[in-house]
């Protein structure tokens, strides 16, 4: 099951060109997560509140394939690849269309908000997550 997030390419996204700046990607990526977490009935900052959560980048590769430009309508897929105990791993891609414009794997850390240390993501939010993949 994907998951799939619409973006318009807005002009500050881009570079003096009118292409997207490589770093608005996992911008592009960070927005998708979120809203996918948001399609599940979870919204982050009432998982701090509840849970003292946090979900900290840990680490991201990204393939830039094609360039997406301004004013383009894209879809951001964020789909859980890998779900462990204190992390996830999300496959991620940027489509126009048919066109893949950007691929990427982005592993997210739970964190403790107190200590800044790994904590364990809650069971009901897990469970939900690994069915969804």
């Amino acid at each position: 099951m994907s998951f799939t997030w619409t973006v318009r390419v807005y002009y500050e996204d881009t570079d003096a060109g009118g292409v997207v700046f490589y770093a608005n990607y996992l911008k592009f990526f960070e927005r998708a997560r979120t809203e996918r977490l948001r399609a599940l009935g979870y919204e982050q900052d009432e998982l701090l509140a509840k849970e003292g959560l946090l979900f900290v980048v840990r680490s991201v590769q990204v393939d830039y394939l094609s360039p997406a430009r301004f004013n383009e309508l894209l879809q951001v897929s964020a789909d859980v690849a890998v779900a462990k105990h204190t992390s996830l791993t999300f496959a991620q891609l940027i489509t126009r269309g048919a066109d893949v414009l950007c691929s990427g794997q982005c592993r997210v850390a739970c964190l403790d908000a107190g200590t800044m240390r790994p904590k364990a993501i809650p069971k009901y939010l897990l469970e939900q997550l690994k069915h969804e993949h």
